[in-house]
C-alpha cells in the first residue's frame, strides 16, 4: 500500500487536528489545506504547510488522493459531491450532513463517480468506550438491560458557528452524533422506539443539550444524554445487568465493575436510612460481591487513516459504512422529531 497524499478544505479547530495527525502518520501525508479565511491560509503557511490558493486549485492537483472537509456542517454536502466529482475520495467531519436525504445525494455521488466516502467517526477509539464495548460483549455483568451514556459539560455551546441553525449547531449534531454512533456499534440490534427532549437553557435557537432514550425490541433501554451546564457530572458510562453493574466516571477511565456471586445470601439485616430503616436498599455483604477493574486499552486514533488508506486500495473494507451513516442519521432525526411532538416515535418496525 502506498502512501495517500490528503488535503484538508478547512484549517479550524479539526481541520487543524487532521493535520497534526496527518503530519504523524505512517499511511498519509499532508499535502496541504484551503480556508475561506486568509488568516487561517497564514497560519498554515507559517507552520510549513502549503495553502491552496483556492478550492478549485486544490480540487485539480492530481497529487490529492483524498480530501477532507473540516468545515461547518451545512456546507459538508456541497463540498463532499464537488470533491468526488474532480475524482477525489472523501472523508466528512461529523455529522456527514444535516438530513438523511442530503446523504443519500452523498451516497449517489459516491457510486456514480467510483470514490470512497467516509465520515470520520473519530470516537469509535476512545478508550472509555472501548472498554465498556468490552464489558457489555464479555457477558461479566450478565443480561445487560440498561445502558447510559453521558457527557457533561459547564460551558455552553462554542461561541462560533456551533450556536447556529443554519450552519448545522446545536449539540445533537456536534456530540450526539458521537454518542449516537457508539451505541449503535455497542449495541447493534433492532430499536423499537426513541423518545427524546432538546435542552434550550441558553438559547432558543438550537438545543444546548438533551436526554434521549432508546427502546430496543429486545427490551433494553440505553439512555444518551449531552449536557453543557453541568458543573457537576454524571458518570461518563452506567451499565447494569443481571449479574452486576460497571461505572466510568470520565474519561480517565475511574470506574469499576461490581458482581454479584451469590444471590443468595440468607438473613439481610436492616440499616437506618434517615428517619427511617430498610432491608431493600441494605447493602450486599462483602463475600457476595467480587469488584472488577475497568479494561485499560489503548486504541489507536491513526487506524481511521490506516483503514481508509487500505480501503482505497482495495485492501480492506472501509470500517465506517454507508449503512452505519445512515443509521445514525436517522437515529438523530427521529430524535428532533421526538422532541416535536413530545412523544416517543417509532423506529425499524
Amino acid at each position: 500500500m502506498s502512501k495517500k497524499n490528503v488535503a484538508i478544505i478547512g484549517y479550524g479547530g479539526m481541520g487543524g487536528w487532521h493535520a497534526k495527525h496527518l503530519l504523524e502518520s505512517d499511511c498519509a501525508n499532508l499535502i496541504g489545506i484551503f480556508d475561506i479565511k486568509e488568516s487561517r491560509q497564514e497560519l498554515a503557511r507559517e507552520r510549513g504547510i502549503r495553502a491552496y490558493d483556492s478550492l478549485e486549485q486544490l480540487l485539480a492537483d492530481p497529487a490529492v488522493d483524498i480530501v477532507t472537509i473540516a468545515t461547518p456542517n451545512d456546507v459538508h454536502k456541497e463540498l463532499a459531491i464537488k470533491a468526488m466529482a474532480a475524482g477525489k475520495n472523501v472523508i466528512s467531519e461529523k455529522p456527514v450532513t444535516l438530513c438523511s436525504s442530503d446523504l443519500q445525494e452523498m451516497f449517489d455521488a459516491s457510486e456514480k463517480y467510483s470514490r470512497l466516502f467516509v465520515v470520520h467517526q473519530n470516537r469509535r477509539w476512545d478508550a472509555d468506550f472501548l472498554a465498556m464495548k468490552q464489558i457489555f460483549e464479555s457477558g461479566l455483568l450478565g443480561e445487560v438491560f440498561n445502558i447510559e451514556s453521558r457527557v457533561h459539560g459547564p460551558r455552553g455551546i462554542p461561541g462560533d458557528w456551533r450556536h447556529l441553525k443554519a450552519h448545522g449547531g446545536g449539540m445533537m449534531l456536534d456530540w450526539g452524533v458521537h454518542l449516537i454512533d457508539q451505541m449503535l456499534q455497542m449495541v447493534p440490534d433492532p430499536i423499537d422506539s426513541i423518545y427524546a427532549r432538546m435542552d434550550h437553557i441558553t438559547n432558543d435557537e438550537v438545543d444546548d443539550g438533551f436526554k434521549m432514550d432508546l427502546y430496543y425490541k429486545n427490551g433494553r433501554v440505553v439512555r444518551i444524554e449531552v449536557g453543557t451546564t453541568n458543573f457537576i457530572n454524571l458518570p461518563r458510562w452506567y451499565m447494569q445487568g443481571t449479574k452486576g453493574t460497571a461505572i466510568i466516571n470520565d474519561w480517565d477511565l475511574s470506574g469499576k465493575a461490581i458482581t454479584c456471586d451469590d444471590q443468595e445470601e440468607g438473613e439481610v439485616t436492616p440499616i437506618i436510612t434517615a428517619a427511617g430503616l430498610t432491608k431493600t436498599m441494605a447493602p450486599r455483604k462483602a463475600e457476595t460481591l467480587t469488584e472488577h477493574p475497568i479494561p485499560k486499552l489503548s486504541p489507536d486514533v491513526h487506524d481511521f487513516y490506516r483503514n481508509i488508506c487500505k480501503a482505497v486500495d482495495g485492501v480492506e473494507p472501509q470500517l465506517i459504512t454507508h449503512p452505519q451513516m445512515m443509521r445514525v442519521m436517522k437515529v438523530m432525526e427521529a430524535a428532533f422529531e421526538s422532541d416535536r411532538v413530545g412523544a416517543p416515535v417509532p423506529f425499524e418496525r
